[in-house]
Protein backbone atom coordinates (compact mmCIF):
# COMPACT_ATOMS: atom_id res chain seq x y z
CA UNK A 1 0.00 0.00 0.00
CA UNK A 2 0.83 3.44 -0.84
CA UNK A 3 0.53 6.55 1.66
CA UNK A 4 -2.29 8.05 0.12
CA UNK A 5 -4.07 4.33 1.02
CA UNK A 6 -2.47 3.96 4.53
CA UNK A 7 -3.81 7.55 5.19
CA UNK A 8 -7.26 6.85 3.58
CA UNK A 9 -7.40 3.39 5.74
CA UNK A 10 -6.84 5.49 8.96
CA UNK A 11 -9.35 7.91 8.08
CA UNK A 12 -12.26 5.13 7.99
CA UNK A 13 -10.78 3.10 10.85
CA UNK A 14 -11.04 6.85 13.09
CA UNK A 15 -14.50 7.84 11.53
CA UNK A 16 -15.84 4.25 11.75
CA UNK A 17 -14.83 4.70 15.54
CA UNK A 18 -16.20 7.57 16.47
CA UNK A 19 -19.57 7.05 14.70
CA UNK A 20 -19.43 3.76 17.15
CA UNK A 21 -17.97 5.47 19.92
CA UNK A 22 -20.95 8.19 19.12
CA UNK A 23 -23.78 6.40 18.93
CA UNK A 24 -23.03 4.47 22.18
CA UNK A 25 -22.61 7.42 24.23
CA UNK A 26 -26.09 8.57 22.79
CA UNK A 27 -27.58 4.90 23.23
CA UNK A 28 -25.71 4.89 26.87
CA UNK A 29 -26.92 8.46 28.04
CA UNK A 30 -30.36 7.55 27.12
CA UNK A 31 -30.39 4.02 28.50
CA UNK A 32 -28.78 5.18 31.94
CA UNK A 33 -30.50 8.47 32.53
CA UNK A 34 -33.97 7.31 33.66
CA UNK A 35 -32.17 4.27 36.02
CA UNK A 36 -30.55 7.61 37.79
CA UNK A 37 -33.49 9.46 38.01
CA UNK A 38 -35.17 6.34 39.56
CA UNK A 39 -32.21 5.91 42.22
CA UNK A 40 -31.56 9.72 42.79
CA UNK A 41 -32.75 11.48 45.59
CA UNK A 42 -35.61 13.26 45.69
CA UNK A 43 -35.05 16.44 43.88
CA UNK A 44 -31.76 15.63 42.83
CA UNK A 45 -33.81 13.97 39.42
CA UNK A 46 -31.80 16.75 37.41
CA UNK A 47 -28.33 14.84 38.10
CA UNK A 48 -29.07 11.35 36.47
CA UNK A 49 -27.47 12.64 33.04
CA UNK A 50 -24.26 13.08 34.54
CA UNK A 51 -22.95 9.72 35.56
CA UNK A 52 -23.39 8.86 32.14
CA UNK A 53 -21.24 11.65 30.71
CA UNK A 54 -18.49 10.87 33.22
CA UNK A 55 -17.79 7.29 31.95
CA UNK A 56 -18.53 8.50 28.58
CA UNK A 57 -15.89 11.08 29.16
CA UNK A 58 -13.75 8.87 30.09
CA UNK A 59 -14.49 6.64 26.95
CA UNK A 60 -13.59 9.20 24.90
CA UNK A 61 -10.22 10.24 26.11
CA UNK A 62 -9.61 6.51 26.47
CA UNK A 63 -10.31 6.00 22.88
CA UNK A 64 -8.54 9.14 21.87
CA UNK A 65 -5.18 9.31 23.52
CA UNK A 66 -4.73 5.44 22.83
CA UNK A 67 -5.24 6.49 18.97
CA UNK A 68 -2.48 8.95 19.30
CA UNK A 69 -0.56 6.57 20.89
CA UNK A 70 -0.68 3.84 18.76
CA UNK A 71 0.14 6.44 15.70
CA UNK A 72 2.89 7.61 17.60
CA UNK A 73 4.04 3.46 18.40
CA UNK A 74 4.05 4.25 21.87
CA UNK A 75 2.00 2.48 24.92
CA UNK A 76 1.08 3.94 27.81
CA UNK A 77 1.36 1.13 30.42
CA UNK A 78 -1.05 -0.61 33.05
CA UNK A 79 -2.71 2.22 33.47
CA UNK A 80 -4.83 2.96 30.19
CA UNK A 81 -5.58 -0.83 29.85
CA UNK A 82 -6.89 -0.37 33.15
CA UNK A 83 -9.01 2.74 32.27
CA UNK A 84 -10.24 1.00 28.96
CA UNK A 85 -11.82 -1.98 30.36
CA UNK A 86 -12.78 -0.35 33.41
CA UNK A 87 -15.27 2.23 31.70
CA UNK A 88 -16.14 -0.11 29.02
CA UNK A 89 -17.56 -2.56 32.39
CA UNK A 90 -18.61 0.42 33.94
CA UNK A 91 -20.64 1.42 30.68
CA UNK A 92 -21.50 -2.32 30.17
CA UNK A 93 -23.07 -2.49 33.35
CA UNK A 94 -24.85 0.91 33.67
CA UNK A 95 -27.06 -0.23 30.23
CA UNK A 96 -28.02 -3.31 31.37
CA UNK A 97 -28.76 -3.04 35.07
CA UNK A 98 -32.20 -1.66 34.35
CA UNK A 99 -32.78 -5.15 32.46
CA UNK A 100 -31.57 -7.25 35.30
CA UNK A 101 -32.79 -5.70 37.76
CA UNK A 102 -36.29 -6.43 35.77
CA UNK A 103 -34.78 -9.99 34.96
CA UNK A 104 -35.28 -8.69 31.62
CA UNK A 105 -33.01 -11.45 29.79
CA UNK A 106 -33.74 -9.87 26.02
CA UNK A 107 -33.25 -6.29 27.14
CA UNK A 108 -30.21 -7.28 28.98
CA UNK A 109 -28.76 -8.49 26.05
CA UNK A 110 -29.98 -5.92 23.66
CA UNK A 111 -28.80 -3.22 25.84
CA UNK A 112 -25.26 -4.76 26.23
CA UNK A 113 -25.07 -5.10 22.20
CA UNK A 114 -23.51 -0.79 22.14
CA UNK A 115 -21.32 -1.44 24.86
CA UNK A 116 -19.82 -4.79 24.04
CA UNK A 117 -19.60 -2.47 20.50
CA UNK A 118 -17.75 -0.16 22.04
CA UNK A 119 -15.44 -1.72 23.48
CA UNK A 120 -14.98 -4.53 21.23
CA UNK A 121 -14.54 -1.14 18.56
CA UNK A 122 -12.06 0.35 21.02
CA UNK A 123 -9.50 -2.57 21.40
CA UNK A 124 -9.47 -3.28 17.39
CA UNK A 125 -9.02 -0.11 16.60
CA UNK A 126 -6.04 0.16 19.07
CA UNK A 127 -4.54 -3.19 17.37
CA UNK A 128 -5.13 -1.69 13.88
CA UNK A 129 -3.53 1.49 14.19
CA UNK A 130 -0.87 -0.16 16.38
CA UNK A 131 -0.37 -2.74 13.52
CA UNK A 132 -0.50 0.05 10.81
CA UNK A 133 2.16 1.83 12.43
CA UNK A 134 4.09 -1.25 12.27
CA UNK A 135 3.32 -1.37 8.50
CA UNK A 136 4.80 1.93 8.01
CA UNK A 137 7.40 2.11 10.07
CA UNK A 138 8.90 -1.91 7.88
CA UNK A 139 7.61 0.09 4.68
CA UNK A 140 10.00 3.22 6.19
CA UNK A 141 12.28 1.39 6.58
CA UNK A 142 12.58 -0.82 3.78
CA UNK A 143 12.12 2.40 1.33
CA UNK A 144 15.12 4.06 3.39
CA UNK A 145 17.43 0.49 3.28
CA UNK A 146 16.36 0.71 -0.58
CA UNK A 147 17.41 4.27 -1.20
CA UNK A 148 20.42 3.66 0.66
CA UNK A 149 21.47 0.73 -1.13
CA UNK A 150 20.94 2.94 -4.71
CA UNK A 151 22.78 5.70 -3.27
CA UNK A 152 25.39 3.38 -2.51
CA UNK A 153 25.02 2.13 -6.07
CA UNK A 154 25.31 5.17 -7.79
CA UNK A 155 28.64 6.77 -5.42
CA UNK A 156 30.43 2.93 -6.26
CA UNK A 157 29.23 4.65 -10.13
CA UNK A 158 30.22 7.87 -9.38
CA UNK A 159 33.44 6.66 -8.28
CA UNK A 160 34.60 4.22 -10.95
CA UNK A 161 33.39 7.25 -13.36
CA UNK A 162 35.58 9.49 -11.62
CA UNK A 163 38.60 7.25 -11.15
CA UNK A 164 38.19 6.04 -15.14
CA UNK A 165 38.23 9.92 -15.28
CA UNK A 166 41.40 10.97 -13.29
CA UNK A 167 43.44 8.49 -15.09
CA UNK A 168 42.49 9.80 -18.15
CA UNK A 169 43.38 13.46 -17.17
CA UNK A 170 46.69 12.09 -15.36
CA UNK A 171 47.65 10.50 -19.11
CA UNK A 172 46.43 13.84 -20.49
CA UNK A 173 48.44 15.76 -17.88
CA UNK A 174 51.24 13.99 -18.50
CA UNK A 175 51.84 14.60 -22.51
CA UNK A 176 50.39 18.14 -21.95
CA UNK A 177 53.27 18.62 -19.58
CA UNK A 178 55.91 16.89 -22.08
CA UNK A 179 54.36 19.42 -24.46
CA UNK A 180 54.73 22.18 -22.38
CA UNK A 181 58.46 21.58 -21.39
CA UNK A 182 59.57 21.53 -24.72
CA UNK A 183 56.97 24.42 -25.75
CA UNK A 184 58.63 26.24 -22.32
CA UNK A 185 62.21 25.93 -23.42
CA UNK A 186 61.96 27.43 -27.06
CA UNK A 187 59.69 30.51 -25.18
CA UNK A 188 62.78 30.91 -22.38
CA UNK A 189 64.73 31.68 -25.50
CA UNK A 190 62.09 33.64 -27.38
CA UNK A 191 60.79 35.39 -23.89
CA UNK A 192 65.05 36.53 -23.47
CA UNK A 193 65.42 38.27 -26.78
CA UNK A 194 61.86 39.89 -25.97
CA UNK A 195 62.66 40.78 -22.28
CA UNK A 196 65.76 42.62 -23.55
CA UNK A 197 63.92 44.76 -26.48
CA UNK A 198 60.86 45.61 -23.73
CA UNK A 199 63.93 46.39 -21.33
CA UNK A 200 65.16 48.66 -23.76
CA UNK A 201 61.43 50.21 -24.40
CA UNK A 202 60.86 50.47 -20.56
CA UNK A 203 63.55 52.51 -19.85
CA UNK A 204 62.43 54.88 -22.52
CA UNK A 205 59.04 55.23 -21.62
CA UNK A 206 60.14 55.46 -17.63
CA UNK A 207 62.39 58.33 -18.90
CA UNK A 208 59.79 59.84 -21.08
CA UNK A 209 57.29 59.34 -18.17
CA UNK A 210 59.80 61.06 -15.39
CA UNK A 211 59.91 64.25 -17.88
CA UNK A 212 56.19 64.36 -18.26
CA UNK A 213 55.57 64.04 -13.97
CA UNK A 214 58.14 66.65 -13.10
CA UNK A 215 56.62 68.94 -15.71
CA UNK A 216 53.07 68.18 -14.47
CA UNK A 217 54.57 68.38 -10.75
CA UNK A 218 55.85 71.96 -11.64
CA UNK A 219 52.38 73.03 -13.08
CA UNK A 220 50.31 71.81 -9.86
CA UNK A 221 52.55 74.04 -7.99
CA UNK A 222 51.89 77.22 -10.00
CA UNK A 223 48.47 76.21 -10.04
CA UNK A 224 48.36 75.78 -5.93
CA UNK A 225 50.51 78.94 -5.82
CA UNK A 226 47.57 80.59 -7.81
CA UNK A 227 44.93 79.45 -6.04
CA UNK A 228 46.40 80.07 -2.63
CA UNK A 229 46.78 83.69 -3.94
CA UNK A 230 43.26 83.64 -5.00
CA UNK A 231 42.26 82.39 -1.90
CA UNK A 232 44.02 84.89 -0.08
CA UNK A 233 42.98 87.66 -2.31
CA UNK A 234 38.95 86.40 -1.30
CA UNK A 235 39.73 86.50 2.12
CA UNK A 236 41.08 89.69 2.35
CA UNK A 237 37.92 91.28 0.25
CA UNK A 238 35.73 89.28 2.43
CA UNK A 239 37.50 91.30 5.64
CA UNK A 240 36.96 94.34 3.96
CA UNK A 241 33.38 93.18 3.59
CA UNK A 242 32.58 92.20 6.90
CA UNK A 243 34.61 95.47 8.46
CA UNK A 244 32.19 97.60 6.10
CA UNK A 245 29.43 95.87 7.47
CA UNK A 246 30.53 96.27 11.22
CA UNK A 247 30.74 99.72 9.98
CA UNK A 248 28.07 100.36 8.58
CA UNK A 249 25.87 98.50 11.42
CA UNK A 250 27.44 100.35 14.09
CA UNK A 251 27.06 103.66 12.30
CA UNK A 252 23.25 102.83 12.27
CA UNK A 253 22.86 101.83 15.63
CA UNK A 254 24.58 105.25 16.69
CA UNK A 255 22.44 106.96 14.37
CA UNK A 256 19.46 105.75 15.90
CA UNK A 257 20.62 106.29 19.29
CA UNK A 258 21.04 109.42 18.66
CA UNK A 259 17.63 109.32 17.04
CA UNK A 260 16.02 107.80 20.18
CA UNK A 261 18.18 110.56 22.58
CA UNK A 262 16.80 113.71 20.37
CA UNK A 263 13.22 112.08 20.50
CA UNK A 264 13.55 111.61 24.50
CA UNK A 265 14.83 115.41 24.92
CA UNK A 266 11.76 116.39 22.41
CA UNK A 267 9.09 114.67 24.91
CA UNK A 268 10.68 115.60 27.78
CA UNK A 269 10.73 119.47 26.54
CA UNK A 270 6.86 119.06 25.32
CA UNK A 271 5.98 117.90 28.67
CA UNK A 272 8.25 119.80 30.76
CA UNK A 273 5.51 123.09 29.80
CA UNK A 274 2.70 121.37 32.28
CA UNK A 275 -1.07 121.80 31.89
CA UNK A 276 -2.33 124.59 29.68
CA UNK A 277 -5.76 126.35 29.95
CA UNK A 278 -5.94 126.57 26.55
CA UNK A 279 -5.74 123.96 23.46
CA UNK A 280 -3.19 124.14 21.55
CA UNK A 281 -2.85 123.96 17.53
CA UNK A 282 -3.31 120.47 16.24
CA UNK A 283 -0.07 119.61 15.23
CA UNK A 284 1.44 120.69 18.45
CA UNK A 285 -1.06 118.90 20.56
CA UNK A 286 -0.76 115.82 18.68
CA UNK A 287 2.99 116.37 19.37
CA UNK A 288 2.16 116.43 22.66
CA UNK A 289 0.18 113.15 22.70
CA UNK A 290 2.71 111.39 20.84
CA UNK A 291 5.38 112.51 23.91
CA UNK A 292 2.82 111.45 26.23
CA UNK A 293 2.37 107.69 24.66
CA UNK A 294 5.54 107.46 24.35
CA UNK A 295 6.30 108.28 28.53
CA UNK A 296 3.03 106.05 29.49
CA UNK A 297 1.06 109.11 30.53
CA UNK A 298 -2.71 108.35 31.39
CA UNK A 299 -5.44 109.66 28.43
CA UNK A 300 -6.67 112.48 31.41
CA UNK A 301 -2.79 113.28 31.71
CA UNK A 302 -2.31 114.08 28.15
CA UNK A 303 -5.45 116.37 27.54
CA UNK A 304 -4.37 118.60 30.48
CA UNK A 305 -1.05 119.30 28.69
CA UNK A 306 -2.60 120.06 25.02
CA UNK A 307 -5.69 121.36 26.98
CA UNK A 308 -7.82 119.07 24.10
CA UNK A 309 -10.58 116.67 25.37
CA UNK A 310 -10.15 113.46 26.52
CA UNK A 311 -12.41 111.45 23.12
CA UNK A 312 -10.03 113.23 21.45
CA UNK A 313 -6.76 112.14 23.08
CA UNK A 314 -8.07 108.61 23.71
CA UNK A 315 -8.43 108.42 19.95
CA UNK A 316 -4.72 110.04 19.06
CA UNK A 317 -3.96 106.94 21.72
CA UNK A 318 -5.72 103.99 19.80
CA UNK A 319 -3.83 105.61 16.52
CA UNK A 320 -0.73 104.88 18.34
CA UNK A 321 -1.41 101.85 19.68
CA UNK A 322 -2.21 100.61 16.00
CA UNK A 323 0.32 102.43 14.53
CA UNK A 324 -1.25 104.95 12.55
CA UNK A 325 -0.51 107.36 14.88
CA UNK A 326 3.33 107.27 13.68
CA UNK A 327 2.50 107.46 9.89
CA UNK A 328 0.87 110.63 10.61
CA UNK A 329 3.04 112.17 13.04
CA UNK A 330 5.89 111.42 10.69
CA UNK A 331 3.63 112.98 7.67
CA UNK A 332 3.50 116.51 10.07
Amino acid sequence: MNAVQIRSAERALSVGTWLIVGGAMLFSILTVTPLMERHSPEGWEWTAPILPLVVDAAVVIVVRLDSVLASLGGHGGRWPIALRWMTGAMTLALNVADSALKKDLVGAAVHAVAPLLLIVTAETGLAYRRAITTAQAAREAQLKAERAEREQAAAERREAQERRAREERDHAALLAREQREHEALIAREQTAREDAARREERERIEARERAEREARERSEQMREQQQAERERLEREAAQRRERDRLEREQEARRQQQERAEREARERAALLAAGPVNEKLPEDKARLVVHASFGEGLPVRAAAELCGWSTGWVSARYQEHRDGTGLVLEAAS
